[in-house]
């Protein structure tokens, strides 16, 4: 019995997942099997992270405006200053206030001192 190649579907499939993996390193760009692993916990990985970053955005976003509010030695703590900026119904969120931190100072103690 002659020998029958797998024919052009396989080859397609395996390209395409072969494009996506072009970068990794050694077998994990090569060998099929290992191709098939390494996409799925790429994927895998990738939706994690996309989560965790926007845990870590809002983590950095509140720990730039602690640190302003207490350098400016205002009588607030983080939660104090969040409470009655809700309070006075101001809509900044996290991440404009850590910039307006950042950036104007003098205009992050003019909401302070509205508050």
């Amino acid at each position: 019995m002659t020998r029958i190649k797998r024919g052009y579907i396989a080859h397609r499939r395996r390209e395409k997942i072969r494009l996506f993996v072009s970068s990794f390193r050694g077998a994990h760009s090569k060998i099929i099997r290992s191709i098939a692993q390494q996409r799925i916990r790429a994927l895998v990985s990738a939706d994690r992270d996309r989560n965790r970053q926007k845990r870590d955005f809002r983590r950095l976003w509140i720990i730039r405006i602690n640190a302003v509010i207490r350098e400016n030695r205002l009588s607030y703590s983080y939660s104090n200053f969040m409470h009655n900026i809700y309070k006075k119904k101001l809509l900044l969120n996290r991440k404009i206030l850590s910039q307006i931190a950042i950036f104007n100072r003098n205009c992050f103690s003019m909401i302070s001192n509205e508050i």
